[in-house]
């Protein structure tokens, strides 16, 4: 019962109330098109946060990681995609790498990141959790709303699929 995602149809109807996000990411998984409310990690070349919060209840939500776009290691792998979707997530957009491209691919969840690379993180338990975090010219802020699909990414303060027609 997922409404279908367009985010050109979206910027022509809510133009003044979105920020659009660069268009620096790549999909890697099996969906093309999701939305959901924004929860937040930041955390540099250090996954912990990603992997306690992706076995938390996603319900529906979409995890934004600011991984400070660093390329040297990935902050997402096959193991704790499968575990986001399992646990309800409907979107994953990193700002940094993912690696395991080969599996992720045919997964039933969005997933975007930067890059792909085959090195994993150090696990230090370094992070924050559910503040702000910027990049890719936006602002991503908890609650408010992320909406994707193969045009571009999108974020607003209200879900905006429940306010169109």
């Amino acid at each position: 019962m997922h409404k279908i995602v367009s985010t050109p149809d979206l910027c022509d109807q809510f133009d003044q109330q979105i920020d659009i996000v660069a268009p620096i990411f790549r999909h890697y998984g099996g969906v093309q098109q999701a939305y959901g409310q924004i929860a937040t990690v930041a955390c540099f070349e250090d996954n912990s946060l990603v992997a306690e919060q992706v076995k938390l209840p996603g319900k529906g939500r979409v995890l934004v990681v600011d991984g400070g776009a660093s390329m040297r290691c990935s902050l997402l792998g096959d193991q704790l995609a499968a575990t986001a979707i399992d646990n309800g997530w409907s979107a994953i957009l990193i700002n940094g790498c993912l690696r395991d491209v080969e599996i992720i691919v045919s997964m039933p969840i969005l997933i975007m990141a930067l890059a792909s690379v085959p090195r994993k993180t150090i696990k230090a338990g370094k992070g924050k959790l559910n503040m702000p975090v910027e990049f890719g010219g936006v602002s991503f802020e908890p609650d408010h709303y992320l909406f994707a699909d193969q045009t571009g990414i999108i974020v607003a303060k209200d879900n905006l699929l429940a306010l169109s027609g």
